[in-house]
């Protein structure tokens, strides 16, 4: 008898960033091997808000990325098993329709909607996200 597959993971922008700079120090142990596993079976999931959140901290300097915006962008999405989950109009309503008050951030609300239509397990290290999906009921790799 086969276990169900794990659910896919939905990094947060920061996550990401730190994957694809080889940041691992950040990156807690035990979620190395999560992130691993999902991206081989090829359930490591980015939501498209997070290209436009990393082109936003690039462009204020808050981030220095090792080549242009563009090509770095190329490159990490051409990760193995990472996939880009699109904008979708479900995704976009879907953010704006939370049954209690949340942070007005567009791309958190993006990503938290993105994580709950793509019945993914959120991994970031948001405070506010995380109280924000556990009680919503919203999936995260703890």
């Amino acid at each position: 008898m086969s276990s169900a597959p794990e659910p896919p993971l939905l990094l947060d922008t920061h996550y990401w960033i730190w994957l694809q700079s080889g940041d691992t120090e950040r990156v807690h142990a035990r979620f190395r091997f999560a992130l691993q596993q999902a991206a081989s079976a090829g359930a490591l999931l980015l939501s498209a808000i997070s290209v436009w959140e990393l082109a936003m901290l690039e462009a204020k300097g808050r981030i220095e990325l090792h080549a242009p915006c563009e090509e770095w962008v190329k490159e990490a999405l051409a990760t193995p098993g990472l996939r880009l989950v699109p904008l979708t109009p479900e995704i976009a309503i879907d953010s704006t329709r939370w049954p209690e008050p949340f942070h007005g951030d567009p791309a958190d609300r993006i990503i938290l909607a993105s994580a709950r239509r793509m019945g993914a397990r959120l991994v970031t290290r948001d405070q506010r996200m995380l109280e924000y999906a556990r009680r919503r009921r919203i999936a995260v790799l703890a």
